[in-house]
């Protein structure tokens, strides 16, 4: 069995906001170094079972990968609370890959959410 979660258009909103941690791989079956990372991203997702690891087809969900604004793949973006705190092309190692879980383990949501409120309020965005 997968340890990995296709998402798509109808599932991505409502798979996300259900798990506070999700690393998702934005890939294409034609990519040479997204087929590299697969496996990666596969043992990863099975080391690491606390976490949700979902796949983004982006010849399938364009739209999603249109929402995202994924211009290069395989692209890998971390998502905690509903904030997406990692995003960075390119296949990365398993040491690389380890690191970037590491850290976004290691973040501190509040102050991220007040940086993210901060920021929404100075470019006029906050909703008032």
């Amino acid at each position: 069995m997968s340890s990995t979660v296709e998402l798509t258009k109808e599932n991505f909103d409502g798979t996300v906001s259900e798990h506070g941690f999700v690393l998702i791989d934005f890939w294409a079956a034609w990519c040479g170094p997204c087929r590299q990372f697969a496996p990666v991203f596969e043992r990863a997702a099975g080391r690491h079972e606390d976490l949700l690891f979902g796949k983004v087809d982006t010849e399938a969900q364009p739209e999603l990968a249109a929402a995202f604004q994924i211009t290069s793949i395989p692209t890998l973006m971390v998502v905690r609370d509903n904030i997406a705190v990692y995003a960075q092309p390119g296949a990365l190692p398993e040491a690389a890959l380890e690191d970037v879980i590491r850290q976004a383990r290691a973040l501190d949501m509040d102050e991220v959410r007040a940086a993210v409120a901060r920021e929404q309020k100075e470019s006029g965005r906050d909703g008032e």
